[in-house]
């Protein structure tokens, strides 16, 4: 009989490629990871893991448990949703992983929301970046991500997550208020192939938004500036030190004294923006309320 505890902790191995990161996510030790490996080894009668100087990789067999790991903890999470849905309206907590914008954007506005329609749900928000919101929720941190399609990230028919589209929004040129171009009505990105640019750090999604809209208009940018708030962006804009794309959204509020925001000429950037949760978790009756008011604030 193969324990459903040890399939998690395959999945997180298969995750995380190495053994320390997976016990780090699991909060369990490196040693207890090993032993439930092998225990899992002894259960199955096949070996499921090697090890290399890289890390840790499955095998043929652990692969194929993989596979049917993913089936088995979804079918546990909609037998969690059922047993929970027996109990329904009792209270309790919802933790939602989301980036800045997407916090003013969609999860305060569903906070609002819920606060009227459903009262026994407390949300508990925590800041994440676009990319670091869907390993919490693989590793159970949290049980809701809002998150940002970037390059990487688990396709849309990952066995392990249900997404939820939740709003796509474009990208605005932001230029100095004396730059060549502060007069136009919009913004061709290939003009901008000779400045310098100001941007998000690699990793964050919008930084591969820049960066392969760049491509697209024939050149690389050539990134002098980094800073994930786009309030620093639009300062250093302001400043004279380059030029930016910058969600629309993230822009409200932020001080354009010194900046012009235009439209970027042609098919502009976009980030499309998501929720997502471990397959199986959507009818979880104190999740499925959350996903919907976060769709609500979406439309």
């Amino acid at each position: 009989m193969i324990e459903a505890r040890r399939l998690h902790i395959l999945r997180a191995v298969a995750d995380h490629r190495t053994v320390t990161a997976a016990a780090a996510a699991l909060y369990l030790t490196p040693s207890a990871v090993s032993q439930q490996l092998t225990a899992l080894e002894q259960e199955t009668g096949h070996r499921l893991v090697e090890r290399g100087a890289k890390g840790v990789r499955l095998t043929p067999a652990g692969e194929i448990l993989l596979g049917h790991t993913h089936e088995v903890l979804a079918q546990l999470e909609r037998a969690e949703a059922e047993l929970a849905a027996y109990s329904a309206g009792e209270a309790g907590t919802v933790a939602v992983a989301s980036f800045a914008t997407g916090i003013a954007q969609v999860v305060a506005p569903a906070l609002t929301r819920l606060a009227r329609s459903a009262p026994g749900i407390r949300v508990r928000v925590l800041d994440a970046e676009g990319d670091a919101s869907l390993p919490m929720v693989l590793d159970r941190l949290v049980d809701v991500a809002v998150a940002v399609e970037y390059r990487g990230a688990p396709p849309a028919d990952d066995p392990r997550l249900t997404p939820f589209p939740l709003y796509a929004e474009p990208f605005d040129a932001v230029v100095p208020v004396g730059h060549r171009l502060a007069g136009a009505a919009e913004v061709p990105l290939a003009d901008l192939a000779k400045d310098a640019w100001i941007g998000p750090y690699p990793g964050n999604p919008c930084h591969d938004v820049v960066v392969l809209a760049c491509e697209s208009a024939g050149f690389q940018p050539r990134l002098e500036h980094s800073s994930d708030d786009f309030r620093a962006v639009v300062a250093l804009a302001s400043a004279g030190a380059g030029v930016a794309l910058v969600p629309r959204s993230a822009l409200r509020g932020v001080d354009l004294a010194g900046v012009v925001v235009r439209p970027v000429d042609g098919v502009a950037p976009t980030r499309r923006v998501f929720a997502a949760v471990r397959r199986g978790a959507e009818g979880h009756p104190l999740i499925r309320p959350v996903l919907e008011a976060l769709a609500e604030a979406g439309r």
